[in-house]
């Protein structure tokens, strides 16, 4: 079963409440920022007769808590366009088109609210919980990697989506997004305890931020699978199972038809060939045809 639509709480009912939230195209505008950015800073670097890539301007924008403090607030929203890797074109560009791939598709698989609320609720988290770790241990002082965490979020949400797709790794080797997923997370995992033993806690935990957000949202979907939460079968699908069995029972009895539309009056008697329906959204037990279940007036009792 291809999982999507995974929630049907709170997150649904605001989306569904509010279709116009957010801005269309987002992970489109991030990638393209973040593209303008890294000529801006390959531009200063050759002003400066630096080198490329040295991050003149990139670390004007980064995530430091510390100096967010001291009036520089645009870094609370600019690190969202500060580049994955700004040390070699091929790559930027490279992750650019992978991030606007998946972020486009788990868009249109979504729609645009849910898909901005998302992106939005990783990244207050982020901010919030990062900015809170960081000061804790390092003093708001060392730049975090928020972007890149964010982002692997909504690549593990595809690969829970779709995880038999294959994808060309390196342009070459054909991978399931699955595998690919996994070893994402055996490898930020490595990374973690790495982080741990040399003692800088606060950035090792920095991965679960993004984990976090990522099982808000695909957390009905998870409690189904671990055996948390089971199916509940719709209360009018059993009622129509009675009326089934009841619709049955009668043509035993009478010897007559089983089914009859509520609105041509044909029944399975008079065309063994014809399927029927009951309407969902019609009050009580309504049989319809083929011909009818999508094409006649709901009855509602007062």
């Amino acid at each position: 079963m291809i999982y999507r639509n995974n929630s049907y709480g709170p997150i649904d009912r605001f989306c569904a409440k509010h279709p116009r939230f957010g801005i269309p195209n987002l992970m489109k505008i991030l990638v393209i920022a973040q593209i303008v950015v890294y000529a801006l800073d390959l531009i200063g670097s050759l002003m400066m007769k630096t080198g490329l890539g040295s991050g003149i301007f990139i670390q004007y924008l980064t995530f430091v808590p510390a100096l967010i403090f001291e009036g520089q607030v645009w870094r609370l929203i600019s690190w969202l366009i500060v580049p994955n890797d700004s040390s070699n074109v091929f790559y930027l560009l490279l992750g650019c088109y992978f991030y606007y791939w998946i972020g486009s598709l788990l868009e249109r698989e979504w729609g645009t609210a849910r898909f901005n609320l998302f992106y939005l609720t990783g990244a207050v988290l982020s901010v919030i919980v990062g900015g809170a770790l960081d000061f804790v241990q390092l003093g708001g002082m060392y730049p975090l990697d928020l972007a890149y965490y964010l982002n692997l979020s909504i690549f593990l949400i595809i690969a829970t989506m779709f995880g038999e797709m294959r994808v060309l790794l390196f342009f070459v080797v054909p991978v399931k997004m699955k595998w690919m997923a996994l070893i994402d997370v055996v490898l930020i995992v490595v990374s973690m305890v790495q982080l741990f033993s040399f003692g800088v806690w606060s950035i090792a935990l920095v991965p679960l931020i993004s984990i976090l957000n990522y099982f808000i949202f695909t957390w009905p979907f998870w409690s189904m699978k671990l055996g948390i939460a089971r199916r509940r079968a719709d209360p009018q699908v059993i009622n129509f199972k009675k009326a089934q069995k009841a619709a049955e029972k009668k043509a035993q009895e009478t010897k007559g038809y089983l089914h009859k539309c509520a609105v041509c009056g044909i029944t399975d008697a008079d065309d063994p060939n014809m399927e029927f329906r009951y309407c969902s959204r019609c009050d009580g037990y309504h049989c319809y045809c083929a011909n009818h279940i999508n094409n006649h007036v709901h009855i509602h009792e007062d």
